[in-house]
């Protein structure tokens, strides 16, 4: 009988274990849609493949406060985010080999709206 009641306890164990893993997981996939980002597809596009592994998506910055670019267009205008995404600073490598001038103007004006 203590051997089936031990058997009961790791099921339930078990159980609890499961179904708390679940209800992390829809957690973050509600955070996820809430700091979706919105824009111009193709801007969003390059952002995506190219930022937002450091800056997040929902522009919250991942890699310490300084890659928040929430409201980015406050400290920054659109010719200094141009600057920025060209030459790179600090641990932001430089993107004007990477990516066109017009996928480099549509993230710095995109950015830039954001205040």
């Amino acid at each position: 009988m203590n051997r089936n009641r031990g058997f009961s306890i790791a099921i339930t164990f078990f159980l609890a274990v499961i179904l708390l893993a679940g209800c992390g997981g829809k957690e973050n996939s509600s955070t996820e849609k809430t700091n979706a980002i919105s824009g111009p597809e193709e801007v969003i596009s390059v952002y995506k493949a190219n930022c937002v592994s450091c800056h997040g998506t929902g522009l919250q910055g991942r890699v310490g406060p300084a890659t928040n670019l929430q409201k980015v267009g406050e400290r920054m205008s659109a010719a200094d985010i141009t600057k920025q995404i060209e030459e790179g600073e600090g641990s932001m490598p430089a993107f004007k080999e990477r990516l066109t001038a017009e996928e480099i103007a549509g993230l710095s004006n995109w950015l830039a709206s954001k205040k």
